[in-house]
């Protein structure tokens, strides 16, 4: 099938609605026309999921935009194949439906099932990591399709191996899940608490999915076209994770200025540190405004810098470079933007 080319402007296919001209716009509903635009292109491609973790300069981008449109998937008992362009909710909601439990904590997170595993997606103490066992991906450098297996994956904290290289593009991703109806351990404390449970417990998969997307929803992390409180890329920073030997020393400092304990988890290479907690002591609280009150942080999550209806990419990064900056200034501690950045740098 031949993919189908449209003149278009990347706001509208981003969750944050920002984001200027493409230069040319490819839609490829199935894995050979995505093969086939990508051979094609003669400049730069950018690869387009669901748009949910990405900000576009107001210049837009100049080369070749491919949305991936494939959907659809195969189950085989407890193991799944899905293709990289399905609408990522819509899957959790159907194999949670089918019975197969697994996915339910990474309920309501928009965007596709291909950028998955590329940013190693988790909330509610569940990640990518814990359910993929393979991805089918198209490489470009040797011009094969070839498999990656989880290790090879490289998994860590919100990256992968994948992460800030077009070397790779993701055809269909492969997930383990479990047919008994429930879900995994229950690992978060916010959703063992709204449940009704103890850590570590399961409870059946359906049940789980209503209670991460009422969370979800009360943080305004579900898409709704009427909330501006939704229009935004998700958690913009990452929470910070601090080397065991800088762990006093960055502690101390935070004493000094916050007669309270930060949040702190246990994480690969040290410690991670809350980032919502930062920016909320660092002076900066739910519906912050920034330039013009064209943005602003969400009002019912620090996280999230939302478009209030009329920004410019240009405002969202101000209000970035301000939250950071002050989180830095008060507590010696560097914020990195979880999203990718595309034409635009902070």
């Amino acid at each position: 099938m031949t993919p189908v080319e449209t003149r278009t402007t990347l706001a509208e296919h981003t969750t944050l609605r920002l984001g200027g001209p493409a230069g040319r716009f490819v839609v490829a509903e199935t894995t050979e026309a995505l093969l086939s635009a990508v051979r094609a292109a003669e400049d730069e491609v950018l690869l387009l999921g669901g748009g949910s973790n990405l900000v576009v300069g107001d210049g837009g981008f100049d080369g070749t935009v491919v949305k991936i449109a494939t959907s659809g998937w195969r189950i085989d008992g407890e193991s799944v194949e899905v293709a990289a362009g399905q609408n990522w909710d819509e899957f959790v909601a159907a194999m949670t439906g089918a019975g197969l439990g697994g996915l339910e904590c990474l309920s309501g997170i928009p965007g596709s099932v291909g950028a998955t595993p590329i940013q190693n997606v988790g909330a509610y103490g569940c990640e990518i990591a814990d359910l993929l066992t393979s991805i089918e991906c198209f490489d470009r450098r040797t011009g094969e399709i070839r498999t990656m297996t989880t290790q090879e994956l490289g998994f860590a904290y919100r990256t992968s191996v994948l992460k800030g290289t077009d070397a790779a593009i993701v055809l269909n991703v492969r997930f383990a899940l479990r047919s008994d109806g429930l879900s995994a351990p229950i690992r978060y404390a916010e959703l063992a608490r709204t449940l009704g449970v103890e850590l570590g417990d399961r409870v059946p998969a359906a049940d789980a999915r209503e209670a991460v997307l009422t969370l979800r929803r009360g943080k305004g992390m579900v898409l709704d076209a009427a909330d501006h409180d939704t229009w935004s890329a998700g958690s913009f920073f990452t929470n910070p994770i601090v080397p065991e030997p800088d762990l006093p020393a960055v502690l101390a400092r935070i004493a000094r200025v916050v007669d309270a304990p930060v949040p702190q988890y246990p994480a690969d290479g040290g410690v991670k540190l809350s980032a919502a907690w930062l920016i909320e002591r660092a002076g900066f609280h739910k519906g912050h405004p920034g330039p013009g009150g064209r943005v602003a942080l969400s009002t019912k999550h620090t996280l999230a810098l939302t478009n209030r209806g009329d920004a410019g990419t240009a405002d969202l990064l101000a209000l970035a470079a301000e939250v950071r900056d002050g989180v830095e200034a008060r507590f010696g501690v560097t914020l990195q933007p979880e999203p990718l950045l595309i034409n635009c740098s902070l």
